[in-house]
C-alpha cells in the first residue's frame, strides 16, 4: 500500500498564518483553526526522530478546509500554517518542558501545567500516539524563535478579528476550529465535541443552537467531555465583554482516513453540514443570546 505524500516543508518566507477575509463582514463570528497547519520547517524534520507522516498525526488535518466557506458567507477565517507539533497554538506561550532543553528555564515559564506533564507544551515533547519527537535536547532560544515567529504573530491575529468583530458588532463569537482522533477500530465517542470551559467561555444559548442544529443533522454531540475547550477558548471566551468562545471538536472518521492522512468519501457531506452551519449565523437573530 502506497504511503500518503508527506507535508510539504515550509521555506523561510511561509507566513505563519493565512487569513481569508470576507468582502464585508456581515456577521459576528470569527472561525480559527490552530492546528490544521502542515507546513514543516526542513531543519525541524531533519532534527525529527520521526517521519514526516508520523508528525502529521498531530495535526488537525483539513479542518481549514472544511469552514472554507465562512469568509463567502461574511465571517474570516484564520489558519495557522505552522504545525502544531512545531508550536502549538493552543497552549499558553510558555508552557515548556524543561526535561527537553539544554539549559535551565526561565523562572516565568510554565513548566508544570498538566499538558506540559502529558509532553504536550507549547512545545510538543511527543506526538498523539506517545512517541518521541527530538533526537536530542532543544535550547531555548529555539523555543523563544518559534513563540516569536509563529505563536505570538497567531495570536495577534487573532485578538485583532476579534477587537475588529466586537467595535462592529458589539459582540464577537469565536468558533475555535478542531478535530479528534476515533476510537481505536474505528468506533466513535461522539461525532462532534463542543466545549465551552463548562458554560464559562460562551452564552450557554450559543453553544445550544450550534448543539441543536448538529444533532438535528444526525450528528452525535457532547459537550465539555473530554474536550472542554484549550487555551484559546479559555482566554478568549469573555461573556461578561460580549466575546465568547466555542471549541468544535470534529471526529476525523466522519471524514477522513485516519491512518493515511487522507480525505475519506465523507469529507463533501462534512463539510456541506458545516457550511449549513456557518449559513445559520447569517438567517437567525441568534446573536441577540449573546448577553
Amino acid at each position: 500500500m502506497d504511503m500518503p505524500s508527506p507535508a510539504p516543508a515550509a521555506e523561510e518566507t511561509t507566513p505563519p498564518f493565512i487569513l481569508t477575509r470576507p468582502e464585508r463582514q456581515t456577521i459576528p463570528v470569527v472561525f480559527a483553526s490552530p492546528h490544521s497547519g502542515r507546513r514543516y520547517p526542513l531543519a525541524f524534520l531533519a532534527e525529527s526522530r520521526l517521519d514526516p507522516h508520523n508528525l502529521r498525526r498531530s495535526e488537525d488535518s483539513f479542518v481549514e478546509e472544511l469552514y472554507a466557506a465562512a469568509p463567502r458567507l461574511g465571517a474570516p477565517l484564520l489558519a495557522a500554517t505552522f504545525p502544531r507539533v512545531y508550536c502549538d497554538a493552543n497552549r499558553e506561550p510558555w508552557e515548556l518542558d524543561p526535561t527537553m532543553f539544554e539549559e535551565p528555564l526561565p523562572e516565568w515559564v510554565n513548566s508544570r501545567s498538566p499538558r506540559v506533564g502529558a509532553g504536550l507544551g507549547t512545545i510538543a515533547r511527543i506526538v498523539a500516539n506517545g512517541e518521541p519527537v527530538y533526537r536530542r535536547r532543544l535550547r531555548f532560544a529555539e523555543a523563544e524563535t518559534r513563540v516569536r515567529d509563529c505563536w505570538q504573530p497567531y495570536h495577534a491575529a487573532l485578538a485583532q478579528l476579534i477587537a475588529e468583530t466586537r467595535a462592529q458588532f458589539g459582540r464577537c463569537l469565536l468558533i475555535d476550529c478542531h478535530s479528534m482522533p476515533s476510537y481505536p477500530g474505528g468506533g466513535l465517542m461522539a461525532d462532534v465535541v463542543l466545549g465551552d470551559a463548562h458554560g464559562t467561555a460562551c452564552s450557554p444559548k450559543a453553544t445550544r443552537l450550534v448543539e441543536t442544529f448538529l444533532t438535528g443533522q444526525g450528528y452525535r454531540v457532547r459537550r465539555n467531555d473530554p474536550y472542554a475547550g484549550g487555551y484559546v477558548t479559555r482566554h478568549y471566551g469573555r461573556p461578561r465583554e460580549q466575546v465568547h468562545a466555542l471549541q468544535i471538536e470534529l471526529a476525523r472518521g466522519l471524514y477522513m482516513n485516519e491512518a493515511r492522512i487522507e480525505r475519506a468519501s465523507g469529507f463533501t457531506h462534512l463539510q456541506t453540514n458545516l457550511t449549513a452551519l456557518i449559513g445559520l449565523f447569517t438567517e437567525t437573530d441568534w446573536a441577540a443570546t449573546l448577553v
